[in-house]
């Protein structure tokens, strides 16, 4: 099983040196890449270019993998939007991983002035688009002379591509494509195995030979402090009042909180029921520390390394 992490402290309005720093400490410790999400008009929190971001991690590491959960195609130029993929994959000599998708929040769509019922026929139409012009093909002409991208990505024919997919046709566009997807960090366990099998089973129909990658986003939070613990469970309680507007939804559904045996037995049984093979542990958890945080993916990786 192999293990990422997302940024755990994003307190500055994104500044690059806090999330540069993050690269280098989750390097230095051994994850295999460093995440980040897209969203829009959300605040300070807002991060509307996870790729300029990741940049800025790139400039300061040498060896982890640079993520993005779901870079958003549908509102993207795609010739655009490859060429900046291709520049990101050279800057960083051949470390992006491209998580992809097509975006939920009414109000992005909205401001972009994009009908929502397109997002989905908009991310396969660039998506398409994308990878015809990484390959080299033509993605148009001028004076009776092919124009093609430039400069291509370092990893050919382009990046791994991940796909974020949330709901059954969003599931099936992804096993369509046959490509990885990235659950939901929030879904439960009986439904991250329906939504697996159904993935599964997409990839058949469709022709395309087994996806043996498995990747999970989880909160994660190890220690071995039960006062610490207790407080980390208030905090995530709290998110998942205003997350789920619903308090019978249990923490423990979408969260792996506990001592290091427990975050071991938790991984042992996500790698069990689910085929899990590669951890993505998400943090930002309210009222938690740098040197909390840093302590808890050390034991993380401690408890990943005794399965």
């Amino acid at each position: 099983m192999k293990i990422a992490v997302t940024a755990w402290k994003f307190s500055s309005g994104g500044l690059a040196q806090e999330l540069a720093e993050q690269g280098e400490i989750a390097e230095a410790m051994g994850f295999d890449s460093f995440w980040l999400p897209e969203n829009h008009f959300t605040g300070a929190m807002a991060i509307p270019s996870p790729l300029m971001l990741l940049a800025a991690v790139a400039s300061r590491t040498s060896l982890i993998k640079l993520g993005s959960t779901s870079y958003l195609l549908p509102i993207r130029n795609p010739i655009l939007a490859a060429e900046e993929v291709a520049v990101l994959d050279r800057l960083s000599a051949g470390r992006v991983i491209l998580g992809i998708g097509r975006g939920f929040q009414d109000a992005m769509f909205k401001t972009f002035k994009i009908p929502t019922s397109e997002k989905r026929q908009r991310f396969k139409s660039n998506l398409e688009a994308m990878i015809s012009a990484w390959k080299g093909e033509p993605i148009d002409q001028h004076n009776g002379e092919n124009i093609y991208l430039a400069p291509l990505p370092v990893q050919q024919p382009h990046p791994p591509l991940w796909v974020a997919a949330f709901g059954p046709l969003a599931i099936k566009q992804a096993g369509s494509l046959g490509l990885p997807y990235i659950a939901s960090p929030v879904e439960a366990m009986h439904s991250l195995k329906q939504n697996i099998e159904a993935h599964r089973a997409h990839v058949e129909d469709s022709g395309h030979p087994p996806v043996e990658l498995v990747p999970i986003m989880r909160t994660i939070f190890a220690t071995n402090n039960g006062h610490l613990e207790k407080r980390v469970r208030q905090s995530l309680m709290s998110e998942n009042a205003s997350r789920f507007r619903d308090e019978s939804i249990e923490l423990d559904n979408w969260a792996i909180v506990g001592d290091l045996v427990r975050v071991r037995d938790k991984l042992a049984e996500y790698e069990e029921t689910l085929g899990l093979n590669y951890l993505i542990a998400r943090g930002r958890i309210e009222g938690v520390n740098n040197d909390e945080q840093i302590k808890s993916h050390e034991l993380l990786l401690h408890a990943a390394g005794n399965l």
